[in-house]
């Protein structure tokens, strides 16, 4: 199975700002209120192509990545050796000066979710993109403090928000990862939608369904493989800013096969020029 033809839930456009009460306010599933819609789209496979793939052009990569971490589980392990791993990967690949995680979530399509500190997860089954132009700065500043943001900023920096997705455990055999290459995405497309958390409101985009939107997979990922998707970028000019993403069933998955079980670790890489 490499291309195929699967379901993707879209947000429907209507004329008020959609919003949804995140699983950290719920405790569970989300609570939306907004109209969706389930459309059906060709999935091509990256792989074939995944040499030509750029964060500059479709928003997304697909890398070979070990980590030395067995149990992604382990905060403490996570946080003192993974996050190494990552901050070294992301200056390599970028060539960027430095690199800020602020999170970790991890999700599993099983019954109960994966656990999480501050709750369990599902897999993101809205196709969607992290941040905005209001929230892409907003959490910047909360990640790596004001006085860096205008330093880095006003110097002629650039900043870009990447969440690296790993597979806990694989191959992934179920509930993959769905990304659009960002240059056949239109900005009417994109909608801004407000995400409740207990402690502030978050803005997102939902995207609605367009004909000429290109999707990709990567079949039956392993632990070893990681995808660098973007979340937001300071520069306005010809990059891609964005890329949107949604988990699917794949047709005929079998609910007898190991649940997807995930670990996307979100960051800010900060270029001093």
């Amino acid at each position: 199975m490499t291309d195929v033809q699967a379901s993707l839930t879209f947000a429907v456009k209507q004329d008020t700002k959609p919003y949804f009460n995140s699983s950290a306010l719920t405790g569970g599933l989300p609570e939306i209120f907004f109209e969706t819609e389930d459309c059906f789209v060709d999935i091509r496979d990256m792989r074939p192509v995944a040499g030509d793939l750029s964060l500059e052009r479709q928003g997304f990569v697909l890398l070979d990545n070990e980590t030395s971490v067995d149990d992604l589980y382990d905060d403490e392990t996570v946080e003192r050796v993974y996050n190494r791993e990552i901050e070294n990967l992301l200056k390599t690949y970028t060539g960027a000066d430095r690199v800020v995680i602020f999170d970790h979530t991890r999700r599993s399509d099983n019954t109960d979710g994966a656990s999480n500190p501050d709750g369990p997860r599902g897999p993101a089954g809205r196709v969607h993109v992290d941040y905005t132009p209001t929230s892409g700065p907003v959490r910047a500043r909360d990640a790596i403090g004001n006085e860096e943001y205008d330093r880095v900023m006003n110097n002629g920096g650039r900043l870009m928000q990447i969440n690296v997705w790993r597979p806990i455990n694989g191959p992934v055999k179920r509930t993959p990862l769905a990304l659009a290459d960002a240059t056949s995405i239109d900005a009417s497309e994109m909608l801004l939608t407000d995400q409740i958390f207990p402690d502030r409101i978050g803005e997102i985009y939902q995207l609605a369904h367009a004909a000429g939107q290109v999707w990709y997979w990567a079949p039956e990922m392993r632990r070893d493989e990681i995808l660098l998707i973007k979340g937001w970028d300071s520069t306005e000019d010809e990059h891609s800013r964005y890329s949107a993403h949604g988990a699917f069933n794949l047709p005929g998955q079998s609910p007898d096969d190991p649940p997807r079980e995930s670990i996307e670790t979100r960051t800010y890489v900060i270029f001093d020029r």
